[in-house]
C-alpha cells in the first residue's frame, strides 16, 4: 500500500519588481512568475527523530520526482546524496556507493533541480560565513531552496551513521557516537536545502546538507567546512510535495514532543 501524497502549496510572498534579475523566468507579458518548481519529501524528519527508519518508498520511485537530493536508506543505513540523477550511499565507513533501485527510503528529499540564482567564489570561506552568503543572496526568507555548491574545499568535514537493528534507538542517541570523515585539499559538490523556520517536525529549518567528492567515492552529511574556490547554484522552489508512509509504526506514532534540541543535535553533530 502506498502512502497518500498530500500536496502543501506554500501560498506566500509575491516577489515584486525590486527582485528583478534574481529569477529569469518570465511569462510571455514580461511579468516575471516562478518556475513551478516541486521539492518532494517522503516521510518527516520528525518521524525519523523518533526512530522510524522503515519507509515504503523505493530509490527507483524517489528518482522519478527528483535528481538532486539527500536523506537515508531504511534501517538508517548511511547517508543519502542524490545527484545529477545518481543515488549515493554513503556508508558507515565512509565510501560511497551507487545503489540499486529496489532500495527503500525511510525519509528523502528531492527536487529536479534547475539553477535560478547563480555566484561565483573568489574568496575563501568557512561554513558559517559561506551560509550567511548565501541567506543575502535569496529573495525571501518564507521561500524554499534546493543549493548545490561546487567547489574546492581545503578542509571538509562529514559524517554517516551505520545501520541500525530492531528495536531502533532514537537518532540523536546514535549520532553521539557517529562515525566522522575529515578531508583535506578535496573537490566535490555540496547539495541539499534551506527552508523557512514553520517547516518545523516535517523537515529540517535552515540548512541540510550532504557532501560527495567529485569523483564520487565518498562524502556524508555535512558538518565543517572550508571553501577555497567555487560556483553556487540556487533553485528557488514555490511548491512542496509530501508522501506519508503507510506503515504501521508510522500511523500509530506520536509527534507532539518538542524535539528541538534533538534536530539540532543531529544535524551540527553537537551534544
Amino acid at each position: 500500500m502506498k502512502g497518500k501524497i498530500i500536496q502543501l502549496l506554500c501560498c506566500l510572498l509575491f516577489i515584486s519588481a525590486c527582485f528583478s534579475g534574481c529569477i529569469d523566468t518570465e511569462n510571455d507579458s514580461g511579468s516575471e512568475e516562478y518556475s513551478n518548481d516541486v521539492i518532494y519529501q517522503t516521510s518527516t524528519i520528525g518521524a525519523l527523530l523518533e526512530g522510524m527508519y522503515e519507509g515504503d518508498v523505493t530509490v527507483g520511485e524517489l528518482k522519478q520526482h527528483g535528481n538532486l537530493g539527500l536523506g537515508t536508506f531504511n534501517g538508517l543505513d548511511g547517508e543519502m546524496v542524490v545527484l545529477e540523477g545518481i543515488v549515493y550511499q554513503v556508508k558507515a565507513d565512509g565510501v560511497a556507493y551507487q545503489v540499486d533501485d529496489s532500495i527503500k527510503t525511510p525519509f528523502a528529499a528531492v527536487t529536479m533541480f534547475n539553477s535560478d540564482l547563480g555566484e561565483t567564489l573568489e574568496q575563501e570561506m568557512n561554513n558559517t560565513e559561506l551560509n550567511a552568503y548565501v541567506e543575502t543572496l535569496i529573495p525571501s526568507r518564507n521561500l524554499m531552496y534546493a543549493i548545490k555548491i561546487e567547489g574546492n574545499f581545503s578542509y571538509m568535514k562529514t559524517r554517516s551513521v551505520p545501520a541500525q537493528e530492531k528495536p531502533y534507538p532514537r537518532l540523536a542517541d546514535i549520532t553521539k557516537s557517529q562515525p566522522t570523515f575529515e578531508f583535506e585539499n578535496v573537490s566535490g559538490t555540496i547539495v541539499g536545502f534551506w527552508l523557512p523556520d514553520y517547516v518545523e517536525k516535517v523537515n529540517v529549518p535552515g540548512y541540510h546538507l550532504h557532501f560527495l567528492t567529485t569523483d564520487a567515492s565518498a562524502g556524508g552529511h555535512v558538518l565543517e567546512y572550508n571553501i577555497r574556490s567555487g560556483n553556487i547554484s540556487i533553485d528557488i522552489s514555490d511548491d512542496f510535495l509530501m508522501q506519508l508512509p503507510a506503515t504501521e509504526e508510522f500511523l500509530s506514532g506520536n509527534f507532539s514532543e518538542e524535539r528541538t534540541q534533538e534536530l539540532t543535535q543531529v544535524e551540527k553533530g553537537h551534544n
